[in-house]
């Protein structure tokens, strides 16, 4: 996780953020009025940048898309809910930049990868991109329990489907389109950032993928079950209207999956090399 910090270090990643929040926040923005819980969540198809921006820019789309939404919230709402909301788009990027490889659709040998011309890499942009969706509904749904606004049950499903759809629809012909024209400008992460700065492999990748899986998952699917028998919860529903805030125990079941995503995060310190690195770069390696 050490490239999330060490990333700044590079003049083209940080206008790699500032790019990425601006996009964000303007595909935002005139989604505000169209709100499904009040003062929590609107419609949001824009949703489809922060799994773009993650994938091809690594830590400086999850940097970009996490300051999007603060850019966002000012022109709606900002409040305490603000701060879990950059850590919820900054995980909707950076998970999916995280386990691209280890979803197990995309050969090791293709350093295309990220170029949507199959079926299964299609397929692993979903999964990726669902799990990140995820991610980001139980960070909010475990904030809207933390804070006593919104039930965790109605905010996570809302967020959960919501941005799913808006990735799974628009995010395929987007990356087609998008993939081949910042490969050639030199703006993939892995082509900018320093060779020491590419973690190497080891047994902890496939650990960490584990954790993450089992936070973003386990911790889902734990909160949902509690929210649903011992609160009276209901999926899809506007605010308090879909029941009571649970309380203490699914905002430390929903805790604890974040911290399992963190944690594996941190373990999960490589994402297969050679499928992120251009043909450039291997080029390069071999000539040297």
């Amino acid at each position: 996780m050490k490239e999330v910090f060490s990333m700044w270090k590079h003049t083209k990643m940080v206008v790699l953020v500032a790019l990425s929040a601006a996009i964000y926040a303007a595909a935002m923005i005139p989604f505000k009025g169209l709100v499904i819980i009040p003062g929590a969540s609107e419609l949001r198809p824009a949703a489809v940048f922060p799994v773009i921006f993650g994938l091809l820019f690594g830590p400086a789309g999850a940097w970009g898309a996490g300051i999007g939404s603060i850019i966002g919230d000012m022109f709606s709402f900002i409040g305490p809910g603000t701060p879990f909301g950059f850590i919820a788009n900054f995980l909707m990027a950076y998970i999916p930049y995280k386990i691209w490889n280890s979803i197990g659709n995309i050969k090791s040998t293709d350093d295309d990868s990220l170029y949507l011309n199959s079926a299964r890499k299609i397929i692993n942009f979903c999964m990726a991109g669902i799990l990140g969706a995820f991610a980001c509904a139980l960070t909010l749904g475990f904030s809207g329990e933390l804070l006593a606004a919104v039930p965790f049950a109605a905010m996570a499903s809302v967020v959960a489907l919501n941005n799913s759809v808006a990735i799974c629809v628009l995010g395929p012909p987007l990356m087609l389109i998008l993939y081949k024209r910042v490969k050639k400008w030199d703006l993939l992460w892995m082509d900018i950032v320093d060779e020491e700065e590419i973690p190497k492999n080891s047994i902890l990748t496939f650990t960490g993928t584990i954790f993450i899986l089992c936070g973003i998952l386990g911790g889902m699917g734990t909160s949902f079950w509690l929210a649903l028998t011992t609160a009276d919860q209901k999926f899809l529903a506007d605010g308090f209207q879909a029941g009571t805030v649970g309380g203490g125990i699914i905002t430390i079941v929903s805790g604890l999956g974040i911290v399992l995503i963190l944690s594996g995060s941190l373990l999960q310190t490589y994402h297969q090399r050679s499928s992120f690195q251009s043909t450039d770069n291997i080029t390069s390696q071999k000539q040297g």
